[in-house]
């Protein structure tokens, strides 16, 4: 670590602990461990005086904020509702938000020396405890009650509202970057085919990466972080990172024990979630388009024109 960097995160330690310290919160000054994959939040990873472990989480940028306040309503909604742990918050402000460490390991974490991630099992020993319980815990997430989640203040779309959110996303990505005209085209017939189109909501977690599902020794799921992402909108979401982790036979499989389990399906919904996926560089591009740095847009012109779409 460069002393700049270091300088860096002492600031921000300084910072964090004072915080929780206003909040009752009081931590012990040699437990700090950073987390630097979160593009939306600082993470650390600490311990209180009795020796608790905690998560803290500072926010990087304004629009985040908005967004923790859905996550924070979305966390009272889904609790009592999902077989599987979520993140308790008692501390929620602009400048700091802290809950106790879940149980578990996250199934995956970034690998910090360059792209793709590091298994906590091999990819490929996963096995029917680990798909069972995802596809189980994604089943009770999908059938919780809109209008119970709304009272909680989550936000909802209509399928309509939805599709229109997609195209807005796209357009505006049009506008602001050069689109291959092969992918461009991909994504607007997409776009335009009612029979890709659920004509149902979910409540979904909308950012299903690896390293924010945890599972026990055994492979089984116990827990679900980072809600940052989730609303009553397009059941597909939950899928997009499946589908590009495990291929369309992966997808498939985890599909079936879904629809087991109770999740509502429809007849084209594996091609959706396909075409989501195509169109993934499309929230890059939006993602960068919010943040407005120029590494941001780098990688999003980078994913743009070499995205395969075959």
């Amino acid at each position: 670590m460069n002393m700049e960097k270091s300088n860096d995160y002492q600031e921000v330690k300084r910072e964090l602990y004072a915080c929780a310290a206003q909040h009752g919160l009081h931590l012990n000054t040699e437990a700090f461990e950073v987390n630097e994959s979160g593009l939306d939040f600082f993470v650390a990873f600490v311990r209180d005086n009795n020796g608790q472990a905690w998560v803290l989480r500072k926010p990087r940028r304004s629009d985040v904020w908005e967004r923790a306040l859905n996550e924070r309503n979305v966390l009272k909604a889904v609790a009592p509702r999902i077989s599987v742990a979520v993140p308790d918050w008692r501390i929620c402000t602009p400048d700091l938000i802290a809950y106790p460490l879940l149980a578990g390991n996250p199934v995956a974490t970034v690998d910090p020396a360059g792209s793709g991630y590091v298994w906590r099992f091999p990819q490929e020993a996963l096995g029917d405890t680990f798909y069972d319980s995802l596809a189980e815990t994604l089943a009770a997430l999908h059938c919780v009650d809109h209008d119970e989640a709304m009272r909680s203040g989550v936000r909802r779309k209509t399928p309509a509202e939805t599709r229109e959110a997609f195209a807005a996303n796209i357009e505006e990505v049009r506008q602001n970057f050069d689109i291959p005209a092969k992918l461009l085209d991909r994504w607007m017939s997409w776009l335009t085919t009612d029979s890709y189109w659920p004509e149902f909501s979910v409540l979904h977690h909308g950012d299903l990466h690896p390293p924010h599902i945890l599972v026990d020794d055994n492979q089984r799921m116990t827990g679900l972080i980072d809600w940052t992402e989730a609303e009553i909108a397009d059941p597909g979401k939950d899928f997009v990172i499946l589908y590009a982790l495990f291929g369309e036979k992966g997808l498939q499989d985890i599909l079936n024990r879904y629809e087991r389990m109770g999740g509502r399906t429809w007849y084209r919904m594996k091609e959706h979630i396909a075409e989501q996926w195509a169109a993934y560089p499309a929230l890059v591009a939006k993602f960068a388009l919010t943040t407005r740095k120029e590494d941001d847009m780098n990688m999003a012109r980078g994913m743009i024109n070499s995205w395969n779409i075959d």
